[in-house]
């Protein structure tokens, strides 16, 4: 008998399910489940089970019972899901519900602040800017160190700058000084062309106004007794070459000080000569003879906010 062939029963027909003799073993009888034979077998003359079939294979025949496609897809994606909740962690429930991360998952890590790098130092005034003192006539403007300030005085005709600080003058005109001052003009009244000469000339004509005889006639210093030169020298001045000449005044009453006149070419219109006149006290509250240098090399060209010492305007 073929294990296609239903077994013999007394009506000739497939008979009920039940264990037969096995076709293939006679020692053995094998499962008919009503329509066709499984593979469940056993020693022939054991005890007939119960109603029910035996626990068919998982994965059997879709006719003959076992579990199901939808019921192993259903399994597997189950323990998938088990798997990946065992690998990332479970987020588990609190007392009050609120959920908490279990000990065993890290915490990300903390971006930390970028460090910023510092604000660049302030470097000279543009044209214009409140630090700065503007010459609009000869087109350049000086930069305003720390302890000066624009002079609001009437008898400054030209645009000039002077140290915040004032104190009475050492002379008989009980006027104030300033212990700086530095001023800008056009040179008028001169044929002279060379920057050097001009200067050379115009520093007597600083000390006189400086320590000498003030603007209205009074000798706020005791006038000058003697002068000596420190510094004569060609130096770029905005992008134009120019020259500087420096006196050591001393003076009737009080410290004396230091004078010096700037001479250099305009950027603008005929390239008329400009003065830059300085006078610092020698006294102790004075500002340092560097700052002369510095706002040398702070003048700027209006044209020019990024000009000054260095420019590439050519002489």
């Amino acid at each position: 008998m073929s294990m296609t062939t239903p077994p013999p029963t007394p009506g000739g027909s497939g008979g009920p399910p039940g264990w037969y003799p096995d076709p293939g073993t006679p020692t053995h009888e094998r499962w008919w489940d009503g329509r066709a034979w499984t593979g469940h077998t056993r020693p022939a003359g054991g005890p007939q089970p119960p109603a029910t079939a035996p626990m068919p294979f998982a994965g059997g025949s879709g006719q003959g019972g076992g579990i199901g496609k939808g019921a192993l897809v259903a399994l597997v994606t189950a323990g998938a899901v088990l798997v990946a909740a065992i690998v990332t962690g479970v987020v588990v429930l609190g007392e009050d519900d609120e959920p908490t991360v279990p000990q065993s998952a890290e915490a990300a890590p903390t971006a930390r602040p970028t460090a910023t790098a510092k604000d660049p130092e302030p470097g000279p005034s543009g044209a214009g800017a409140p630090e700065a003192l503007v010459d609009q006539l000869n087109g350049i403007s000086l930069p305003l160190l720390d302890g000066w300030e624009k002079s609001d005085s009437s008898i400054d005709p030209v645009p000039t700058m002077v140290t915040a600080d004032s104190y009475k003058c050492p002379g008989d005109s009980g006027e104030f000084c300033r212990h700086g001052t530095v001023s800008s003009r056009t040179a008028t009244g001169t044929n002279v062309k060379s920057p050097e000469k001009l200067a050379g000339q115009d520093v007597g004509i600083a000390a006189d106004w400086a320590y000498d005889n003030d603007r209205v006639g009074n000798r706020i210093h005791g006038g000058i007794k003697s002068h000596r030169l420190v510094k004569s020298a060609p130096v770029t001045v905005a992008g134009r070459t120019g020259h500087v000449v420096r006196w050591r005044v001393t003076t009737g009453a009080g410290p004396g000080g230091y004078v010096q006149s700037l001479v250099f070419p305009s950027a603008t219109g005929s390239e008329s000569l400009i003065i830059v006149r300085f006078a610092f006290d020698a006294g102790p509250d004075a500002p340092p003879l560097g700052d002369m240098d510095r706002i040398i090399k702070g003048i700027r060209p209006l044209t020019d906010a990024s000009g000054g010492a260095g420019s590439t305007v050519e002489p």
